[in-house]
């Protein structure tokens, strides 16, 4: 995340009013006004495969670019391919699966991919560019966290260090079989759940893990967060593989970028903190909502996301800043 920080700050500066949100606020898309009842929100999300089977890689690939769109609370409106893939396997069909996966996941969300953009390249990647619209009084940002607040996760995580494993061929059907169905898994409930209820602040959880994108929060709403790690649901599988070192190495980066920021209570193990970090793929969303609307948002949230856990309490503090209380452990 600091790495990406120092990269970013090179963007020349330009101020535009209608620019609602840039990619100085670290949230989760852009957002343009396009008038005074309607702001354009969009986003762009591509990455290398994860699992072996071609057709859930565009599942998953589309379902994590379409995340951003849900966690500011937008609607999906299209979207456009972004393909990358070795020209001299075109006939295998392999492509022809992944961009399937992709365009049936994006007609789930009741959409259709307009367009692209494909080029010759040896590692394949695959995602999409994905355009939302929101309504500018409904939009959900990053920033707005409120001491008090409750914080709730609607996946549960792991799915880096299982993404690890299948590369090392240690991961039993059962447990991929979970993983890639958390991950095909559209945000959209939990968005329309969020929206339904009203919440203080919203992201979602991918890459730079569980704590790193509640540091971005907690952060940007001048709070801080106090977390229980019992309470953070894990994948079937991923305290086991973990303790067998399948660990992706952006969970070890983002463990030692939060080593400023994050407290760990007496008795948290190492192998908890580095589950807590674990680089997320199309994970949940993770949701700050007022104490007297959490069982509202507990009970929208019923049946309509894998999980709807309360994970934590937002507090006044350094802002940034994250306790983490081992509590009776990490379960899963």
């Amino acid at each position: 995340m600091a790495e990406l920080a120092q990269v970013l700050r090179h963007l020349t500066p330009f101020y535009d009013p209608r620019a609602l949100v840039d990619s100085s606020t670290g949230d989760d898309a852009a957002v343009y006004l396009w008038d005074d009842r309607r702001a354009l929100v969009v986003t762009t999300d591509f990455f290398t495969p994860i699992v072996d089977d071609p057709y859930d890689f565009g599942r998953i690939a589309a379902a994590n670019a379409l995340s951003d769109l849900y966690a500011m609370g937008a609607r999906p409106l299209f979207a456009l391919n972004i393909v990358a893939f070795p020209r001299r396997y075109l006939g295998s069909g392999l492509l022809s699966e992944i961009v399937r996966g992709g365009s049936e996941k994006a007609a789930e969300a009741g959409i259709a991919i307009i367009g692209g953009h494909s080029i010759d390249d040896p590692e394949p990647k695959y995602g999409l560019v994905a355009v939302g619209e929101v309504e500018p009084e409904r939009l959900v940002r990053i920033e707005g966290a409120r001491p008090g607040d409750r914080l709730v996760l609607t996946k549960a995580i792991g799915t880096g260090v299982i993404s690890t494993a299948i590369k090392a061929e240690a991961a039993s059907p059962d447990v991929v079989a979970a993983a890639v169905e958390s991950m095909v898994t559209l945000n959209r409930g939990a968005a329309e759940a969020m929206t339904e209820v009203g919440c203080h602040a919203a992201t979602d959880v991918t890459g730079f893990g569980l704590l790193g994108h509640l540091r971005s929060l907690v952060r940007q709403s001048g709070v801080t967060a106090d977390v229980e790690a019992q309470a953070v649901p894990l994948l079937p599988g991923t305290r086991e593989l973990a303790a067998a070192g399948h660990v992706p190495g952006g969970t070890k980066r983002n463990l030692e970028d939060l080593a400023d920021d994050v407290t760990w209570g007496e008795g948290v193990e190492p192998l908890e903190r580095t589950i807590l970090c674990d680089a997320q793929t199309s994970g949940g969303l993770l949701i700050a909502v007022a104490p007297g609307r959490v069982e509202l948002l507990l009970d929208r949230l019923a049946g309509r996301t894998p999980v709807a856990a309360v994970i934590g309490t937002v507090s006044e503090g350094r802002p940034g800043a994250i306790v983490v209380a081992r509590a009776r452990g990490l379960e899963g």
